[in-house]
């Protein structure tokens, strides 16, 4: 492994630029208002997957499935750089680009038959989600990497590529889990609403509910392997132009407990999932209506720090990402959307789909339709 501190920020992107060409897997990503791009490159095709969560690299994994891809750090060259970042505003969707969209009648129908499964005792909650397909006439993957770092300071934005994978783009905030020695960091996150200057922030009693399901459910597997467990007040997090709410969560593994046994309590969480977990499972696998892939799945450093070398573990959850199916030119690549969000028996379909359009326009303005 080779590691460089000092490289500048083309360097890297040019790196990821011929390692995209070749065919050769790779990630670049910049963790939440952190100064440091990190690029880590692998130096061949192999498609190597996590076994026992003792392995150090960098790992993307779906959101079904045990198949968790890492990129170790072994077989890498791995390329730092200062990231300066230039903040621009966030777009916005009209009304009329909204209401033309072709799949809001078969997504509100979903939501309402989630609605009525719920109502009815079987599910408690459930995380929908829907897919939207673009033509990218003239797709620039330089262009657009550049935009996406440029765009979410506080977000994890990142870049992975693996040819059996596929080119995967998104940016985000919710932390699956930070893991420092023993001492562990995790979050529940639920509700969303737009951002707006001078508003004051109102929760209702469905996003309120949502939030307490998801928090409910980590404290409670969670005290199986840990002690010492902290739990904040529920609080507002600013992410891009929405809002969430969040509870911070926090304790010490017990000894007899490892990194495998917190990651997949933690993975799939009621908040990409819903409750009861296996029912969730089962609505979203006969109704959803497509693949989610790596999509609500999870990414990060394994038990390796790229920036401080240190031995710590960092992930986030997947969420507001794109993959980008590039085909030779002439012909348009492809960007697939994925959006979602939680579904109660407080909700409204209406107000779901335009949930789903907010999260939508994190990625559709880095791809610049």
């Amino acid at each position: 492994m080779h590691q460089f501190s000092n490289q500048s920020i083309a360097i890297v992107l040019e790196k990821a630029s011929n390692q995209l060409q070749n065919k050769l897997p790779f990630v670049v990503y910049n963790k939440p208002n952190s100064d440091k791009l990190i690029g880590i490159f692998q130096k061949n095709t192999i498609l190597h997957l996590v076994k026992e969560y003792q392995e150090k690299g960098f790992v993307f994994a779906p959101f079904i499935g045990n198949e968790i891809v890492i990129i170790p750090e072994s077989e890498s060259e791995i390329l730092l750089a200062d990231l300066k970042i230039a903040t621009t505003q966030e777009s916005s969707l009209s009304k009329s680009e909204i209401e033309n969209s072709s799949s809001k009648e078969s997504y509100k129908k979903v939501i309402q038959k989630a609605i009525d499964t719920i109502e009815s005792g079987s599910l408690d909650k459930v995380v929908l989600s829907r897919k939207e397909i673009h033509t990218l006439t003239d797709f620039n993957f330089v262009v657009v990497l550049q935009r996406l770092l440029n765009s979410y300071p506080s977000a994890f934005s990142y870049c992975f590529y693996h040819p059996n994978v596929g080119l995967w783009l998104g940016a985000f905030s919710e932390q699956l889990l930070k893991m420092e020695g023993a001492s562990f960091y995790t979050s529940a996150v639920a509700g969303t609403q737009v951002f707006e200057e001078k508003k004051s922030v109102i929760w209702q009693s469905k996003e309120q509910q949502e939030q307490e399901f998801v928090s409910d459910f980590i404290v409670n597997k969670i005290k199986e392997i840990a002690s010492q467990i902290k739990i904040s007040a529920p609080y507002t997090l600013k992410a891009g132009d929405l809002l969430h709410i969040k509870t911070d969560i926090q304790g010490i593994l017990n000894s007899d407990a490892n990194l495998k046994q917190i990651v997949e309590i933690l993975h799939p969480t009621p908040a990409v999932c819903g409750l009861p977990l296996d029912k969730a499972k089962e609505f979203i696998n006969v109704h959803e209506g497509y693949d989610r892939e790596y999509y609500s799945g999870f990414l990060g450093e394994l038990n390796v720090d790229f920036n401080t070398k240190t031995s710590d573990t960092d992930l986030y959850v997947n969420l507001r990402c794109v993959k980008i199916d590039l085909v030779p030119k002439p012909e348009p690549s492809q960007a697939h959307l994925y959006v979602g969000g939680g579904i109660t028996k407080d909700s409204d379909s209406e107000k779901e789909w335009y949930e789903t359009v907010n999260k939508s326009l994190t990625i559709k303005k880095i791809l610049d339709f």
